[in-house]
């Protein structure tokens, strides 16, 4: 899979996609991360990327003239492709959300700043808003990060082993089971013993309902669902 972030700030995620498994799945091409610096696109002479919003009020609007044009030197005829803009207002990210994703070829991530982007670029080059939270960001690098980090743990071989992502939290609908490892007793707390006897059905059996008692307590409306 290829992702492409538009951004003006394209140094606030290097570090991370550098780093852990994230930077080794890069390094070993099981993902491919492109930044693409907004302003390199802008047709003003001081490489402006925003401006007041018509309509009066606070803040600065991204233009669309640097966006479309990033978008559109970067985005060629690719038919299983996404383009998304990282905003408030979009559908919730979650994890059947993320499952969707990772099955394009190709995702262009568009990181808005200030009061938000000029809704125009949004009709002619995106093709959904999409929202990690309710909640409100400086900018959207942080939520890009968030869907490459997501999306990348489902492709084939990034995780090592490809069980690691089933049996996670939201993959089975419900919060995920407790985990221990050595040693077996740590200031006086121990591991269950269902887990040291080797039976794999019992095993099996405790987690599951481990996981249900858990979402049930702290996340009943998984369970409505």
């Amino acid at each position: 899979m290829k992702i492409k972030v538009l951004t003006i700030f394209p140094e606030m995620l290097r570090p991370v996609l550098s780093q852990s498994i994230l930077g080794r799945a890069i390094d070993a091409g099981q993902i491919e991360v492109e930044l693409i610096d907004i302003r390199s696109y802008s047709l003003n002479k001081h490489k402006n990327t925003d401006d007041y919003p018509f309509g009066g009020g606070a803040g600065m609007v991204m233009l669309a003239q640097p966006i479309v044009d990033a978008m559109e030197a970067n985005t060629g005829e690719i038919a299983n492709r996404r383009r998304i803009y990282l905003s408030p207002r979009g559908r919730t990210l979650n994890q059947r959300v993320v499952e969707e994703l990772a099955e394009y070829d190709e995702l262009v991530l568009l990181c808005g700043h200030y009061e938000g982007v000029d809704q125009r670029a949004i009709d002619l080059v995106i093709d959904e808003e999409l929202s990690i939270g309710d909640y409100v960001l400086t900018g959207g690098e942080l939520g890009a990060l968030v869907v490459i980090d997501a999306v990348a743990r489902l492709l084939p071989g990034v995780l090592g082993s490809d069980q690691s992502s089933v049996d996670e939290s939201f993959s089975s609908g419900m919060l995920e089971y407790p985990h221990y490892t050595r040693p077996r007793e740590y200031r006086a707390l121990s591991v269950p013993e269902v887990l040291l006897n080797g039976n794999h059905a019992e095993i099996d059996k405790w987690r599951h309902e481990q996981a249900l008692l858990i979402t049930r307590e702290r996340r009943p409306d998984l369970l409505d669902k």
